[in-house]
């Protein structure tokens, strides 16, 4: 599987990744802006608003119409926090023309003029969004921001981002803030959309069988015409961010049955080749069914009902997850430090390297089995400014030794400590 990347226009990218695996071709447009106060609800609300119609599709129900007349393809959206970024994501998946008969229609070309036109040229009146469609959206995200707490282990783990990230774009949810909703009208959200497409970073993603040139489709397509070059708006994520911090505590309470204790752990590197080496201690500590965590806290001390961790990139940063009786917080606590210290006393087995390094390297090979991970994985190098392949990944990890390990022991510290109980 290759990525090969052209920048039409200076902060517009098409991003072409041929592979034969698949029947479908997958096509996804990414706008990344900075996130901030000001507009992270704005964005909650673009992310979901520009489903609901463009020019020529006025309304869901067209737009489902043209996908199924399409032989069934399908359109979604999404909206992500990717480091100091906010993420608009737009797809659709349709059938490659390869597998059609001959003398129908170019689906591929027609799907990308759909997209095209959901994403640049949406549905407006009046020099705005259509009212009804706007409240509608206010108030499904509305219902996204009262539902955070329904999920207690992820509302525990956003509220350790947001203490650990306190006035900081990372802290921001990323569907924004209730009290914002209520001033935004139909005119203002368009006129910020119309400044969002024409400052933000644009990725175009083709994945599938596909011919050379397919990126002329997007090029000679009249929507991206009129697009403008940008400086785009967007955060390159730094090395490491935060040194010699204080450890932060916040104990929170709730109606709950459970606790939930969250740590969030500073890795202070220095150079991207200790990404990889920070990715391998992850897997050790807690990013594996046989790490430290799950190991010595869930399996043998039965202190935890849930306990991983999990390795932020773009922020080079860890959050360790647990569920446990709210009695057991002292000890769970002071097991998991354990954990931390013994990694860095490198009390861990080559074994266990090795074993991790397969469990990693399983998953990046599992990269090419879905065109979406795929995307997701070239989308990641393009954010982050890198170029490797899957190969060189896979080299990466083979090559990664335990000392390499110990040194990113020494470098972590706990920034903060979340607990939510009774």
């Amino acid at each position: 599987m290759e990525n090969e990347v052209k920048e039409i226009k200076e902060g517009i990218k098409i991003h072409v990744i041929n592979t034969a695996k698949f029947k479908t071709n997958l096509i996804a447009i990414f706008l990344s802006t900075k996130l901030n106060r000001k507009n992270v609800t704005n964005n909650a609300l673009i992310s979901m608003i520009l489903r609901r119609g463009s020019k020529k599709m006025k309304s869901q129900e067209e737009i489902s119409k043209k996908m199924e007349e399409l032989y069934g393809a399908s359109f979604d959206c999404g909206l992500d926090k990717t480091g100091d970024n906010q993420v608009l994501k737009f797809y659709i998946e349709a059938i490659n023309d390869k597998y059609l008969p001959e003398h129908r229609e170019n689906v591929l070309k027609t799907v990308l003029e759909n997209l095209l036109e959901i994403v640049f040229d949406p549905y407006v009146e009046n020099e705005g969004f259509k009212k009804e469609y706007l409240e509608q959206e206010k108030n499904n995200v509305r219902q996204r921001i009262e539902g955070k707490i329904d999920n207690k282990a992820r509302y525990s783990l956003e509220r350790a981002i947001e203490e650990m990230y306190k006035g900081e774009p990372y802290g921001l949810y990323k569907f924004g803030y209730k009290e914002d909703l209520e001033k935004i009208n139909e005119k203002d959200l368009y006129k910020y959309y119309i400044d969002l497409i024409n400052t933000c970073k644009i990725d175009i993603f083709l994945s599938g069988n596909l011919d050379k040139g397919v990126e002329n489709l997007i090029e000679e397509n009249e929507n991206i015409k009129k697009l403008k070059g940008r400086n785009p708006s967007f955060e390159m994520p730094k090395i490491s961010e935060k040194k010699n911090i204080n450890e932060n505590i916040i104990t929170e309470s709730m109606e709950v049955t459970q606790g939930k204790l969250v740590i969030g752990l500073n890795v202070n590197i220095d150079n991207d080749e200790e990404k990889y080496w920070t990715l391998m201690y992850n897997s050790i500590l807690g990013g594996s069914a046989n790490s430290k965590l799950f190991q010595n806290v869930r399996e043998k001390a039965h202190l935890a009902y849930v306990a991983s961790s999990t390795y932020y990139r773009f922020k080079s940063i860890i959050f360790i997850n647990s569920g446990i009786e709210i009695a057991n917080y002292d000890k769970a606590l002071e097991l998991i430090r354990n954990q931390i210290d013994e990694m860095k006393q490198g009390k861990f087995t080559q074994e266990e390297i090795e074993n991790n390094k397969k469990g990693v390297i399983a998953a990046i090979k599992t990269i090419e089995d879905e065109q979406d991970t795929g995307i997701t994985y070239y989308f990641g190098q393009e954010l982050s400014g890198t170029n490797v392949s899957e190969e060189e990944y896979i080299k990466k990890i083979e090559n990664i030794t335990k000392e390499d390990i110990i040194n990113i022991a020494n470098k972590v510290q706990i920034n903060t400590i979340y607990f939510l109980r009774d």
